[in-house]
């Protein structure tokens, strides 16, 4: 099992939930600039729309889209507690958390990282996108739980930390929101995140 990634991208969350699995896996880093692969191949022939993780599995296939990887890793170790049963309410509020991380949440750093020297009106509207978002996520921890869905640590947790960390890179101020600097170094502390962060190295 090969992944794809960029450092400090989305498909850190895929790095997390391996280390969480324990499962044996290789990584190949991805240049962002040139769109090659450290062994230099053109990464749009392993993964065609050209965005990382991309999960290269023993047989050969390929899986792309964070959400997906995430759920199948997660659906192939079910004991791991990492994600809900199939078919239960608990799956489905799981995967509504995932929904919203991923065309919410991460999309609202978009113009961040297609401008970074978004300025004034356009960067007031950016900034007011994140900030519902962030006070959303801020209302799931109300209720005193320590991840996005209740005690238990889920990939819905890999990949929100993720990306909540990209606040750091576009100057974005979190404090307004306590519950969700605390889950970040809640996650931050487990030994999974320490693993991938230091195997990944500072975001290119």
């Amino acid at each position: 099992m090969k992944l794809y990634y960029k450092p400090g991208a989305c498909s850190q969350a895929t790095h997390i939930t391996l280390h969480e699995l324990g499962i044996d896996f290789q990584l190949e880093q991805v240049n962002r600039e040139t769109g090659q692969t450290e062994s230099g191949q053109d990464f749009t022939t392993i993964s065609p729309n050209g965005y990382v993780p991309a999960l290269a599995l023993d047989d050969g296939e390929v899986l792309t889209e964070g959400p997906a990887i995430l759920q199948f890793l997660a659906d192939q170790h079910k004991d791991s507690g990492l994600a809900p049963a199939p078919g239960t309410r608990a799956r489905a509020r799981m995967q509504s958390i995932l929904t919203f991380i991923s065309s919410e949440l991460h999309t609202g750093f978009r113009p961040f990282f297609r401008n970074p020297s978004l300025a004034n009106e356009a960067r007031q509207q950016a900034e007011a996108e994140l900030q519902e978002h962030f006070g959303y996520i801020e209302s799931l921890l109300s209720d005193g739980r320590d991840y996005l869905t209740g005690n238990e640590f889920t990939i819905a947790d890999a990949y929100g930390f993720v990306v909540s960390t990209w606040s750091s890179f576009v100057d974005f101020d979190l404090s307004p929101w306590p519950k969700v600097r605390a889950f970040q170094a809640r996650v931050n502390s487990r030994p999974s995140v320490q693993a991938a962060l230091a195997a990944e190295g500072p975001a290119a």
